[in-house]
């Protein structure tokens, strides 16, 4: 398995739709930031799910270390 890239060291605020699902990038490789492109092939590490509850904005993790995938934990703070 591969080391998961760090895009940025802060979250991605990001207007998602109720009811929609959004597939976070989790190794940090998508040109498509915060969300997947297909990059990860190969990689061992998959994207991730994310069911929007609600209408409204929704903060994603940039560092790809958050204990809360997808959403950001502030764990870009330790690194």
């Amino acid at each position: 398995m591969s080391e998961r890239v760090i895009f940025q060291k802060k979250a991605m605020p990001v207007e998602v739709e109720a009811g929609k699902t959004y597939y976070w990038c989790a190794c940090g490789r998508s040109a498509r930031q915060p969300f997947c492109d297909g990059a990860h092939k190969g990689t061992g590490i998959d994207p991730v799910a994310y069911k929007a509850e609600a209408a409204g904005k929704a903060f994603f993790c940039g560092c790809k270390a958050t204990k809360k995938e997808p959403l950001c934990d502030g764990a870009h703070k330790e690194l």
